[in-house]
């Protein structure tokens, strides 16, 4: 373990230098350059899901396309995979390589490639991977995921940047033939360790935890996106779920507060971020929570005009009798599945307004702001005066519990454990489980994740998804196979609002949730004293047997293990840095 803090440490001093050009650059380019923090890993075709050969001479050698290959052409003889058409057959292949991933694809052709055109489709699942745009949802939006190139003789060619999981590669002219040495995946990804870590008896919940922080580290690229191959933005509301991953999984890296400082520079007050008055409150909300984990005071100071400036305006969007919110200017948003309950989404913002006050008066009073300190917990006071109706929409129960403004075991028993996992979401899930912790009810938010966000891996998810609904597993086939007739196509068939169908990202940073609340309440850390200088630790293992893991800190990684004994009394281990104090409770 002190090998791997020892890397992260070097990785952070060194590894974030700004690159350099040749001298021949001179200095007319000074200023007029950025870089690139990611890295690039080949990667290998896993498995060949189907192709099509016509007579059976359309092609040969495809065994060759699983070789470990160098990237490199070669003027040999050797054997290498061959697509031919003919008058009105054309060769196509489909690979699967295995996990999801963001980046293109690399084509090493042979001495017989003659400027021939490919057609190359992308694919988050093997129907995306068969479509074609406009049909069942599929589309390009936010990135090329479907198009014609012409390959080079004897080169290599890289294209495309997306997620994605599946490749299809048609020849797209008759009577031609095109010998590929290679087809290889380019993963493109932030090299850094997984810092924090969970395992438990329960395999399941285990690999619940790796793949929601797998889902945000691929969203980790030079900003923090909301999805790799769409919603490849910077949306706040969204980013909290991901904040909480990274500070679980990562620790601290720049991607956050990059992604922050972007949305707040392109947001001049008083425009909503994002366009929604919701995501402006999670701007406050996630700067408490990554303060509250990384204790930067210089870059919480950074933030100090514009937080002043925002709960300024916030101020005058509550009424000053009742107590209601009055958001206005900009979309009332909480997420998509409960877009139709306007009464619900009324509940939530009130109840996200008392949260993101009570966020301002704690870096308010950390900022020695005092007295915009106490006037945002007089408004948090004036706020909960009023407490509307739910209208047995799980996300705002959630919220309300959280706020403080419902009980949380009535939230619980009356409306967020009613039907399990049914309505839930993908989001907003995690405030579900927050919520449910809040209650006492762990073992029921543990069986939720392992129901929901394990429902999404039973499906072949290596990612999880912008939305999920346990009703679509019915009759339905998973994302790695082509679907059987007379099964449901669980990635093209449902969806709803701006993800229809195709258009649906099944790799998603917002579905991150379960990672963090298995670490901070299964495994048991909480943070008390801002960058972790003192961690509360509180395990809740249900019908779990032991669980273990890491957490890190400003100071290094904190290791914790947990074992029930026959009387049911859970023994807990915990070996921290010095400078991290840890309250075992």
């Amino acid at each position: 373990m002190k090998k791997i803090v020892f890397i992260y440490l070097m990785f952070v001093a060194f590894g974030m230098q700004a690159q350099q050009l040749p001298p021949v650059f001179g200095d007319e380019y000074s200023g007029k350059s950025f870089n690139d923090s990611r890295t690039r890993v080949y990667l290998t075709p896993q498995r060949i899901v189907w192709k099509n050969d016509g007579d059976g001479k359309l092609i040969s050698n495809a065994e060759k396309l699983l070789e470990k290959g160098n990237g490199q052409s070669e003027l040999t003889n050797r054997k290498v995979f061959v697509m031919r058409s003919s008058e009105n057959e054309y060769a196509s292949v489909l690979l699967d390589f295995g996990k999801e991933i963001q980046g293109g694809l690399q084509i090493v052709t042979d001495v017989s490639a003659r400027n021939v055109k490919l057609r190359v489709r992308f694919g988050e699942s093997v129907s995306e991977a068969m479509s074609d745009v406009g049909k069942q949802g599929a589309t390009n939006d936010h990135a090329m995921r479907d198009f014609v190139i012409t390959v080079p003789w004897l080169g290599v060619l890289e294209i495309g940047n997306s997620g994605f999981r599946f490749v299809r590669i048609d020849l797209v002219d008759p009577n031609v033939a095109v010998g590929l040495k290679e087809v290889n995946a380019i993963f493109t990804y932030r090299d850094i360790p997984y810092l924090g870590s969970f395992r438990c008896n329960n395999e399941r919940l285990n690999r619940i935890w790796l793949t929601g922080a797998y889902t945000v580290h691929l969203n980790m690229q030079e900003y923090i996106w909301d999805g790799i191959k769409r919603d490849r933005l910077v949306w706040l509301g969204d980013l909290h779920p991901e904040v909480m991953t990274v500070n679980t999984v990562f620790g601290y890296n720049e991607v956050i507060p990059k992604s922050l400082d972007l949305a707040r520079d392109i947001t001049p007050l008083p425009g909503w971020m994002n366009g929604m008055c919701s995501y402006s409150l999670w701007w406050i909300i996630i700067h408490r929570d990554w303060y509250k984990y990384q204790g930067n005071l210089v870059y919480l100071k950074e933030q100090q005009k514009y937080l002043t400036d925002l709960l300024n305006i916030l101020f005058t969007k509550v009424d000053a009798t009742t107590g209601q919110e009055k958001l206005d200017g900009g979309g009332r948003f909480l997420d998509w599945p409960s877009s139709p309950n306007v009464k619900g989404i009324d509940a939530g913002l009130q109840a996200l307004m008392v949260m993101a006050f009570e966020a301002g008066a704690e870096m308010c009073a950390v900022l020695g702001d005092k007295s915009l300190a106490n006037k945002c917990s007089a408004t948090v006071d004036l706020l909960k005066k009023y407490v509307p109706d739910h209208n047995q929409l799980k996300q705002a129960a959630a919220l309300l519990a959280l706020a403080d403004m419902l009980p949380a075991k009535e939230a619980d028993d009356k409306t967020i454990s009613v039907g399990g996992a049914k309505n839930f979401s993908t989001f907003y899930g995690y405030y579900m489980l927050q919520a449910q912790a809040k209650a006492g009810n762990y073992q029921t938010a543990i069986d939720n994740i392992s129901k929901f966000w394990g429902g999404m891996l039973d499906m072949g998810a290596t990612t999880f998804w912008e939305d999920f609904n346990l009703d679509w597993m019915e009759n339905a086939a998973g994302i790695d196979e082509i679907v059987p007739e007379g099964k449901k196509d669980i990635h093209a068939d449902f969806g709803e609002y701006c993800y229809e169908e195709l258009r649906h990202s099944l790799c998603h940073g917002w579905a991150s949730g379960p990672t963090a609340w298995l670490s901070e309440y299964v495994l048991g850390v909480k943070v008390v004293e801002a960058g972790c200088k003192v961690l509360s630790i509180e395990p809740h293992l249900g019908d779990l047997e032991w669980v273990e893991g890491t957490f890190p800190t400003p100071y290094g990684v904190v290791q914790i293990s947990h074992k029930k004994g026959a009387d049911g009394k859970v023994k807990t281990t915990v070996k921290a840095p010095k400078e991290v104090k840890t309250l075992i409770k």
